[in-house]
């Protein structure tokens, strides 16, 4: 086990490092965009009446030239699905940033495999799986995010009913709903309703929030609200009524699903935990028995190879009993 210990603290320190090298990094592209934001809306007030310059700062070659390389890089395969990811999460990370996340874990998981001794394949697979938890975390924020959205949607559409009902507008009630609800819906709606009101055609800022939020939902009520306003029909109110009765129909069903599928979990709970708990209790009664199996190489393999397997056998698990409505 000691031979282990520089191999972890190596692990540590070098993931610490690139955390914060990548929050620095953030910081700097923050403050660099604040401070062009403000350089653009001085310079804007300042040319506001002389056309000519205006003219000449949008064909200026630098701008153009930074604009092609950003419309380059936007091409790349995996900037664009990264981007909506991120976005998608409610993170303000570039993609670069998080590229820089999952190299820095990949050379830390590299490290460790490396300092303590295992073969090169297991060290690469190491890199491999240390690599993917940025991943792994972006995802189970941007999981949270949707499903906090969905819980909120069915009193989102109610406030907008109410509004309706009342006489307002429904560009009116997509305020009252981003004004009165909580984040992450209030949010969302305030974008929308930002966009729509600088200008961006209604639908366009629906179809956003849509990309934004990946939910079969979200894009129902989308679709309702675009074939209301071209074609008509119904009243809106009632249509808006039964489609939140319907939401919460599906939460009720999904509950009743999460109770009958409770034993799958409880399962791959334990079958997950019961090696490592069963190795402890080894190792609190005879240390020697188990430090063997880190001591020598065939046993690092072995330990190595068991706490990979069990990781796919959790997500395998996980996703039997992962049933979606």
């Amino acid at each position: 086990m000691n031979d282990w210990m520089p191999a972890i603290l190596a692990f540590v320190a070098v993931a610490f490092g690139v955390i914060t090298l990548a929050l620095l990094t953030e910081g700097i592209r923050t403050m660099k965009r604040r401070s062009d934001m403000q350089k653009r809306l001085g310079k804007a007030i300042e040319n506001l009446t002389e056309q000519s310059m205006v003219e000449r700062s949008l064909l200026d070659p630098a701008e153009a030239r930074a604009r092609e390389m950003q419309e380059l890089v936007a091409r790349m395969p995996f900037i664009g699905p990264t981007s909506s990811l991120l976005i998608q999460s409610g993170l303000s990370w570039s993609p670069g940033t998080f590229l820089l996340l999952i190299v820095g874990f990949a050379i830390a998981g590299g490290a460790l495999g490396m300092i303590a001794g295992l073969p090169l394949l297991l060290a690469l697979l190491a890199a491999f799986i240390a690599a993917y938890l940025p991943y792994i975390f972006v995802r189970r924020r941007r999981t949270v995010r949707h499903r906090k959205f969905e819980e909120l949607l069915p009193e989102a559409i109610d406030y907008l009913s109410r509004a309706i009902r009342a006489g307002h507008p429904l560009s009116a009630g997509i305020q009252m709903v981003s004004e009165e609800l909580a984040d992450p819906l209030g949010t969302e709606f305030r974008k929308m309703f930002d966009q729509q009101r600088f200008g961006v055609p209604f639908e366009e800022a629906l179809l956003a929030m849509c990309d934004r939020i990946e939910l079969v939902d979200i894009r129902i009520f989308a679709t309702s609200i675009i074939v209301q306003r071209e074609v008509g029909g119904a009243s809106f109110g009632e249509v808006l009524d039964n489609m939140a009765q319907t939401i919460r129909t599906r939460f009720a069903i999904r509950r009743e699903i999460n109770v009958y599928t409770a034993q799958g979990r409880m399962s791959g709970m334990v079958v997950g935990l019961m090696p490592f708990v069963v190795a402890v209790a080894i190792y609190l009664q005879d240390p020697n028995y188990v430090r063997m199996l880190f001591q020598h190489p065939i046993g690092r393999m072995m330990a190595v190879s068991g706490v990979v397997l069990q990781v796919i056998g959790f997500f395998w698990i996980r996703k039997i009993v992962n049933v979606e409505i």
